[in-house]
């Protein structure tokens, strides 16, 4: 099956011994090219996270996250299991909006990583005969459901996730656009340029930067921009 479009790589390896050796890195990297072989396809960037698998806490992870974000692109994942025993990885990877691919398991979507977060905090808590229990209960108490309507509750949590998404999206802009106003870029016109020039997409991705849209994101970054006036 030949792949197209942007892709984001995340690689992990356990310690630093395997990170400085590099066991396990290279075979990761051959997934990644052998699932992405075909097609129209660019690998922007590459993050490796070296760590035991005990912190919760993974900035490579983030990075690559962002980065995906940024770029509207797809993070691809080498091996699915070497994520999936964490709850702060599972969860962080479900609610981050992102698109994503396994190399090892082509198939998995948003709801495969919502059931591995669920089964890794129930392996975590050791509650499983109580989880049980009250998913029999749940199945009882629900009986003939079939959705729901739309209440002002749900609608604003909807608004709530999309203030959510547009600040995030706010965030992971934020380094570039210093850097293009570090490069002399002082005016909206000339930052939208500079973001088309550098291929990064607008937040629906149907279209090229104007000054409009640098305007309402450097709002939500540091409040109103004022162009300064022409000498």
């Amino acid at each position: 099956m030949a792949h197209s479009g942007k892709f984001i790589a995340y690689f992990r390896v356990s310690t630093k011994r395997q990170g400085r050796s590099g066991l396990g890195l290279e075979a990761q990297r051959d997934a990644v090219v052998n699932y992405l072989n075909g097609g129209n396809w660019q690998l922007v960037a590459e993050f490796t996270e070296i760590e035991t698998g005990k912190r919760a806490d993974r900035p490579e992870f983030a990075k690559a996250l962002a980065a995906a974000r940024l770029h509207r692109a797809t993070l691809v994942i080498a091996k699915l299991d070497r994520l999936s025993r964490n709850v702060h990885f599972v969860t962080s990877l479900k609610e981050s909006g992102v698109d994503f691919v396994c190399a090892d398991m082509p198939d998995a979507n948003k709801l495969t990583i919502h059931i591995m977060a669920a089964m890794a905090e129930h392996e975590a808590e050791m509650i499983s005969t109580r989880t049980k229990q009250a998913l029999a209960r749940s199945k009882k108490k629900l009986g003939g459901f079939r959705g729901v309507m739309p209440t002002a509750r749900t609608r604003k949590a909807s608004a709530a996730a999309l203030q959510k998404r547009s600040a995030e999206r706010a965030a992971d802009l934020s380094p570039i656009i210093k850097e293009l106003q570090a490069a002399g870029a002082t005016s909206l016109r000339n930052i939208a340029a500079g973001l088309n020039a550098r291929g990064i997409p607008t937040s629906r991705g149907d279209g090229e930067w104007s000054a409009v849209q640098v305007a309402r994101v450097l709002e939500r970054i540091e409040g109103p921009f004022v162009e300064a006036s022409a000498a």
